[in-house]
């Protein structure tokens, strides 16, 4: 069962996130979960005590900058010049969802995931498909409030990065009109997917698996109603670019839902049991972290506002905590 406990501790050197008041658009309700420690009223975000606060400087091949035009010796000449180059090809390309700029995606595909073999790939599949049963049937309440919000916000377009086997899908059945894009680095995840598509009742044409990853979204700019992702930030190489790829495709007010197992506490015996396991996990889980601090990655990934949660969840052993919720562009 999930069950709350204490996390004080944990948030101590922590980023504390704003949680919804309840009787708010999202209050996460019946799940037993843990709500993170609410900042004071006088505590203002980042981006509401100073509205430039989070700038990213812009690294790029002839130099870094802020993107300020500030005249901070950023290469901004060279810059503007390859924008320029750039935005030729992309007058070419539709901005609908539905077209993908594949040539990009697939080159960071083959850098940051490199082809495994076809064994290791179908036994991961096969084995995320056949054992994760029982984490689904507990996990499915907490499940089940985030993806009422999808409802509620009425979305259309939907990307899901790491959608694996598709354990997901069940909850956008009965929501027509919807497009679901799932996106996944492993090839063979796809026939477990459209199964999945194909036993929670959504049309052939409502749901489309990409090859593709996190760090390299095949989508255009802001063309997505909401971005779902579920232990996919503990497996990619870059967390990072994965949240800016994640904001990059969101239309303005659009929603990414996310369930993350993060690090324990500093000190605990759980968290030194994952110190010890952690570089075995990333070799038998193709590539997941034990130790990850998702919930500050998230919290500072520069979302207009963030709704998060703890929960412990009994079936995933020394995979916990987890963090829920949903963060707003």
């Amino acid at each position: 069962m999930i069950h709350s406990t204490s996390v004080s501790s944990f948030t101590t050197n922590a980023i504390k996130i704003g949680l919804s008041p309840v009787g708010s658009a999202f209050p996460l309700t019946g799940c037993n979960n843990v709500q993170l420690e609410r900042p004071s009223n006088s505590s203002k975000s980042r981006t509401e005590q100073n509205p430039n606060a989070n700038s990213l400087a812009i690294s790029t091949p002839y130099g870094r900058g802020c993107g300020c035009g500030c005249g901070c010796g950023c290469g901004r000449r060279q810059f503007i010049e390859t924008m320029a180059a750039g935005a030729a090809l992309l007058t070419a390309l539709p901005s609908a969802a539905s077209d993908r700029v594949p040539d990009i995606s697939t080159a960071m595909l083959n850098r940051i995931h490199p082809p495994r073999p076809d064994w290791y790939e179908e036994f991961y599949a096969s084995a995320m498909n056949n054992c994760m049963k029982s984490y689904e049937a507990e996990i499915s309440s907490c499940k089940s409030q985030l993806f009422n919000e999808l409802r509620r916000k009425k979305a259309k377009e939907v990307l899901e990065i790491g959608i694996g086997t598709g354990p997901n899908l069940k909850y956008y059945a009965g929501d027509t009109g919807m497009h679901v894009f799932g996106v996944d680095p492993n090839k063979k995840m796809e026939k477990y997917a459209k199964k999945a598509a194909e036993a929670a009742g959504l049309e052939q044409t409502s749901f489309e698996f990409i090859q593709a990853i996190g760090e390299a979204l095949p989508l255009s700019d802001a063309s997505i109603d909401a971005v779902i992702g579920t232990l996919v930030l503990c497996s990619v190489k870059d967390v990072k670019l994965t949240l800016r790829e994640v904001k990059r495709v969101l239309k303005p007010g659009g929603l990414y839902l996310f369930v993350e197992h993060v690090g324990a506490e500093d000190g605990t015996f759980i968290r030194y049991v994952q110190n010890v396991l952690d570089p075995l996990q990333q070799i038998l889980a193709d590539g997941c972290h034990l130790t990850r601090e998702t919930a500050k990655h998230i919290a500072h990934a520069g979302f207009v506002h963030v709704d998060s949660n703890m929960a412990f969840v009994s079936n995933a052993s020394i995979i916990n905590p987890h963090v829920y919720g949903i963060a707003y562009k």
